[in-house]
């Protein structure tokens, strides 16, 4: 069965395309270099919505894509919105509790997931809606808030809605993960 394979596929390539160019982003974020961030943040992004359709076109989905894939999104995510945080680079920044939510949640589904597998040996590895939509607003207000600084802009009831609404996110999609996760282990226990 091709999804138990742990193959490299095109698709794999530009994930690991995305976990290599966070470093690079963090890096000219820090460097002020705004818009080279911007850029990689964006063509990481585009790596994302391809990744996963060309595995699926091409019928190369793997067990090694499906592990490194939500891997890549939350280095990606996570990196950026704690830069963000820490530099304070736009009026408009990333509250220190959004990226705290974030590491929260990021650390208890990796530390799950990791649980279950020494468990189990096995366990499927596929994304919720909810942490889709977690991942499309965090990458939707990080986009914002690089958008905003680039044009000194200041739209305070949509940053405010971003942000609430990728806490609300955070927090729903760690809790279904978890009900999913203890579905899992109790239906491999019995």
């Amino acid at each position: 069965m091709q999804a138990l394979q742990h193959r490299i596929t095109l698709s794999t390539w530009l994930t690991l395309s995305r976990i290599t160019a966070t470093p690079f982003v963090v890096y000219c974020m820090f460097a002020s270099q705004w818009k080279t961030a911007f850029g990689l943040f964006i063509a990481a992004a585009i790596t994302d919505a391809l990744d996963g359709f060309l595995a699926r076109i091409l019928q190369q989905q793997t067990y090694l894509g499906s592990v490194l894939d939500p891997l890549a999104d939350k280095l990606l995510i996570t990196s950026t919105c704690a830069t963000m945080a820490y530099l304070h680079f736009s009026p408009l920044g990333i509250p220190w509790t959004l990226v705290g939510l974030l590491v929260a949640r990021e650390l208890c589904i990796i530390g799950g997931f990791a649980f279950l597998y020494f468990q189990k040996k096995y366990i499927t590895v596929a994304p919720t809606l909810s942490g889709k939509l977690s991942t499309l607003i965090n990458s939707t207000l990080i986009v914002t808030i690089f958008i905003c600084h680039f044009f000194g802009w200041n739209p305070l009831r949509t940053y405010t809605l971003l942000v609430t609404f990728a806490a609300f996110l955070l927090i729903f999609s760690l809790l279904e993960y978890a009900r999913i996760a203890y579905t899992f282990y109790r239906k491999k226990s019995s």
